[in-house]
C-alpha cells in the first residue's frame, strides 16, 4: 500500500520518535499536576487585627506611679505566620504602629510631659514589628504562654526584645495576645523627665503592656 507524499517526506526515525514523545509529554503531564496538588501554602497561618488593640506603660516615680494607656487602636492590618523548620521559631511579619499622641495617663500634666519626653512632635509613631514566635499557638481554646522577638521604635530610635506572651481565647478562631516587656528610657536616648526642680524624679523603667486582638485565618 502506498503511504500518503508527507510521510514519504520524513525521516524514519522521526516517524518512530513520535509515539515516544507523545508518551513522555503525557507523563510530564501528569506528573505536573500531581505535584501542583502537594505545594503547600507558604505560610502557616493569617490573624487579621480587629479592634479593641491597645497599649498600657506604666513607670514611677520616687513619690507614685503612673499609667499611660494608648487605648481602641485600631488599623486594619495582618499578621503572617511562618514556619521554615521545626526546631526554629516561627516567623512573623505585621506591625502595630500606634500614635504617641494618643497616649492618656488621665492626668492633663502627666500626659503631655510623658509625650513631650517621648519627642512625640518629631517621632510621632511608636512601632512595634514582630518577628518570631518561640511556637505557634495552634490550641485557641486554652489559655497559654509563650515567647517571642520584636523590635519597637520610640523616639527615632528602634531596639529588639524578647517579649513574654499570654494568648487567651476570645470565642471562635479569635484571641486576644498579650505581650509584656520592661524597658528603659535610655534605651532609646531618653532622658526620664522631672519635676519641681528636680524633687520629683521618673525612674529609668518602664513596664510596657500591649493587647491585641485578632481573628485567626488559614
Amino acid at each position: 500500500m502506498n503511504q500518503p507524499a508527507f510521510l514519504c517526506s520524513l525521516p524514519v526515525h522521526t516517524l518512530y520518535q513520535r509515539p515516544t514523545m507523545l508518551k513522555l509529554l503525557l507523563f510530564l503531564l501528569f506528573f505536573l499536576s500531581g505535584f501542583h496538588q502537594t505545594i503547600k501554602k507558604p505560610y502557616l497561618a493569617k490573624w487579621v487585627i480587629t479592634k479593641g488593640c491597645s497599649l498600657k506603660v506604666v513607670g514611677s516615680t520616687n513619690v507614685n506611679q503612673f499609667s499611660c494607656v494608648i487605648a481602641d487602636y485600631y488599623k486594619p492590618d495582618t499578621l503572617t505566620f511562618y514556619k521554615d523548620a521545626v526546631a526554629e521559631p516561627t516567623r512573623i511579619t505585621g506591625t502595630l504602629k500606634l500614635e504617641v499622641q494618643n497616649f492618656d495617663c488621665l492626668n492633663p500634666v502627666m500626659t503631655a510631659n510623658l509625650r513631650n519626653t517621648l519627642k512625640a512632635k518629631e517621632n510621632p509613631y511608636l512601632i512595634i514589628k514582630f518577628i518570631n514566635l518561640s511556637r505557634y499557638p495552634a490550641n485557641y481554646t486554652q489559655n497559654g504562654g509563650l515567647k517571642g522577638v520584636v523590635s519597637i521604635q520610640l523616639a527615632g530610635v528602634t531596639k529588639r526584645y524578647e517579649v513574654d506572651y499570654r494568648f487567651i481565647p476570645n470565642g471562635a478562631k479569635a484571641l486576644t495576645l498579650v505581650g509584656t516587656r520592661q524597658v528603659n528610657f535610655s534605651d532609646f536616648d531618653i532622658i526620664p523627665p522631672r519635676k519641681i526642680g528636680g524633687m520629683i524624679q521618673t525612674r529609668n523603667e518602664l513596664d510596657v503592656q500591649f493587647s491585641l486582638k485578632a481573628k485567626i485565618l488559614y
